[in-house]
């Protein structure tokens, strides 16, 4: 066999059909069949016919590491040093000569050879590779807005110098989310898969991986790194005026405004019992007064604007105040001051609807969820305790729509088409849901998927995509970016939402069940890829979850086959409206306030959670051991059992303390 590629390779030669690309693949053939010796004669023959060719220094820094390798010193020496003539700015070929040159006792030469590459490479200075990172990383930040393939090209660059610029790597993978690029974690040169599974942000890990256990570690990771542990603590007492019959409860956030959590939060606030408690809400965002902030403000006891606080300052104040449990509306998300948190300014300190999943930090005590996206059991994907709501989301049913409804024309739909739709923006359109959605478009020939428009780039991307699978373009729609009412007023032109996987919709799903729009959804075990199922079955759809897949595909196919039946279910959405859980915001605040005062009781017992957080640097250590892109999480039968697989083999090579998590003293030492 390897004489056969030789003389193929040589006839090729003699003709002029050998270039420098099908060279190295055929020496590479002959040196993994055990003819080295024939791709070294080869070489000698393609560098005897082509002395001139702009590839000929590469061609001999290959030549001399398969002449090294085989031991042949001096022929290695003769191929680096024909390699440096032929390109003297080729620093790889200086660096190998050395070794070389070292390996025959020549240590003075092969100094010379590495000193000449240091003066060679003299421009790159510490100085010039940090100002050079400068430049990228501005460049990856303000051209992110105007194009994001060049952002994320700028930030490529520094991840090449440096794969430990952490923010670099999680910017770089957010963008290639937003881009609905695959694979994700798509390692620039000289960068680690590993280090840059580590420096994902918990949102992004949220998007890539319906592995509970990965994000769990990925949150305490981030929060360790951007918060730490030297931060003052203030150790917060209850206030001097313990008698007084209501709560205080401090609402912290940057998104009391016209942004989803604004929307969701809104008519709770407004509902507060003011004789159970009074609330006082800091707020970080920006100056807004939009009539979702104007509607908060009015409704809260106080209103303190802590954007020109420093952190600290910021705590004492909340300290100073007495406030009894502190709401964290922001969790890891943008515009977040954890760090205020992290001072524990409160007595209680509470996750919940900012960000979609734990905290994994040492001072969030309690975290708020529900029956479906916590189910028993799941608690040990968290470090909070799990407490739960009958709904765990918000809803403001005093929602504004746009009176004037557009048709189908004004929006580019076909009048007569099946409409499926996903307003979620793209970074949720995972690589593994858009190959289900383009398999139900197959399957359901008239039929349309109407998707946000997110940019030029991303929608030629996602065409390409689709026809990748035979769709054409003509079948995704891209609607335009509307204000709130407008996009309201738009939603019923569609007949079925279809979810997101792993990170699911949130505030965009209780929108289309608000407007009268099913919505399909799948349900990982992942926080985030279960909050649409919960709002799903409070609106009384909850036949429309599915557990896998194969069953998400096949039920969008009979719904777009069979338009009575979407029918039935947006006649039935409108029909219960005013009567399902999800919309019921009354009932929520009822439990929510049952939820503060029993935090409150634990409080005053002595049996305040401590948030568990222990072991959780080996299980991310285990996690991105996999490469977790290709994992097929529903596939999984047993997720615990797998993940408790796994750390037992790590515990055999390096023993791991026993916590209360999956690695209980009895997994530990079973008998």
């Amino acid at each position: 066999m390897g004489m056969e590629i030789f003389l193929g390779a040589v006839g090729a030669l003699s003709e002029g059909r050998l270039g420098a690309g099908d060279l190295l693949g055929a020496a590479e053939q002959l040196t993994a069949e055990g003819r080295a010796d024939l791709a070294l004669q080869l070489y000698k023959l393609w560098i005897a016919l082509y002395p001139t060719s702009p590839a000929l220094h590469a061609v001999c820094f290959n030549h001399g590491v398969l002449a090294a390798n085989c031991g042949d010193l001096a022929s290695a020496t003769a191929a680096y040093e024909r390699s440096i003539t032929a390109n003297p700015d080729f620093i790889p070929a200086y660096i190998n000569l050395g070794s070389v040159l070292e390996r025959q006792g020549a240590a003075a030469e092969a100094v010379r050879q590495w000193q000449a590459a240091v003066e060679r490479l003299a421009p790159v200075t510490g100085s010039a590779v940090r100002l050079k990172t400068m430049a990228l990383r501005q460049l990856g930040r303000v051209v992110d807005s105007h194009g994001r393939p060049a952002a994320e090209a700028a930030l490529r660059q520094i991840l090449e110098m440096n794969d430990k610029e952490g923010d670099v790597a999680e910017h770089f993978i957010a963008l290639r989310l937003l881009q609905c690029k695959s694979p994700v974690v798509e390692a620039p040169e000289g960068a680690s898969m590993e280090t840059l599974l580590r420096s994902m942000h918990p949102l992004s890990a949220a998007a890539f991986a319906d592995h509970p256990l990965f994000n769990l570690a990925v949150n305490w990771n981030y929060n360790r790194k951007r918060v730490g542990y030297k931060v003052p603590v203030l150790d917060a007492k209850p206030a001097a005026d313990t008698d007084r019959k209501q709560l205080r409860i401090g609402y912290l956030s940057s998104d009391l405004c016209a942004h989803a959590v604004g929307y969701l939060i809104v008519e709770a606030m407004e509902l507060h019992d003011k004789d159970k408690l009074e609330t006082v809400v800091y707020y970080c965002g920006p100056p807004s007064a939009d009539w979702i902030n104007a509607r908060i403000r009015a409704s809260a006891d106080q209103w303190v604007d802590i954007n020109d606080m420093d952190d600290e300052t910021a705590a004492r104040r909340i300290q100073a105040d007495g406030v009894d449990i502190l709401v964290d509306l922001n969790g890891n998300t943008k515009g977040s001051r954890t760090r205020i948190c992290a001072m524990r300014p409160a007595p209680v300190i509470v996750n919940w609807l900012g960000f979609p999943g734990t905290m994994a930090s040492p001072y969030h005590h309690y975290i708020i969820a529900d029956e479906w996206i916590l189910p028993e059991g799941a608690e040990i994907y968290v470090s909070e305790k799990v407490t739960r709501l009958p709904c765990y989301q918000p809803n403001d049913r005093k929602r504004q729509i746009a009176p004037q409804r557009p048709t189908r024309q004004d929006m580019g739909l076909p009048e007569d088409a099946m409409v499926y739709c996903c307003f979620n923006w793209s970074q949720k359109i995972s690589r593994p849901i858009f190959k289900m959605w383009m398999s139900i478009l197959a399957e359901v020939p008239n039929s349309v998927l109407w998707l946000l428009d997110t940019d030029a780039e991303t929608n030629r991307h996602l065409t390409g995509l689709a026809a990748e699978h035979g769709i054409g373009p003509e079948r995704l729609v891209f609607g335009k970016w509307m204000s709130s009412p407008d996009h309201l007023a738009r939603y019923p032109l569609a007949d079925l939402f279809l979810d997101t996987y792993p990170y699911g919709a949130h505030t965009t799903a209780s929108d289309a069940l608000w407007m009268g729009v099913p919505i399909l959804t799948l349900s990982g075990r992942s926080f985030a890829s279960r909050v649409c199922g919960s709002l799903a079955r409070s609106a009384g759809v909850g036949d429309l979850v599915c557990a896998t897949p194969e069953e998400y595909i096949a039920r969008a196919v009979a719904l777009g086959r069979a338009p009575d039946r979407t029918r039935r279910y947006k006649e039935q959405l409108e029909a219960t409206r005013t009567t399902c859980t999800l919309f019921d915001t009354n009932l929520l605040v009822r439990h929510l306030e049952d939820l503060y005062a029993g935090m409150w009781e634990d409080y005053r017992k002595g049996t305040l959670p401590r948030p568990d957080i222990t072991n959780l640097d080996v299980y991310l250590d285990v996690a991105v051991e996999d490469d977790i892109e290709t994992l097929r999480m529903t596939d999984v039968a047993d997720y615990p059992e797998w993940f408790r697989e796994k750390l037992a083999r790590r515990h055999r090579s390096c023993p791991i303390p026993a916590d209360s998590r999956l690695w209980t003293a009895a997994a530990r030492s079973p008998t």
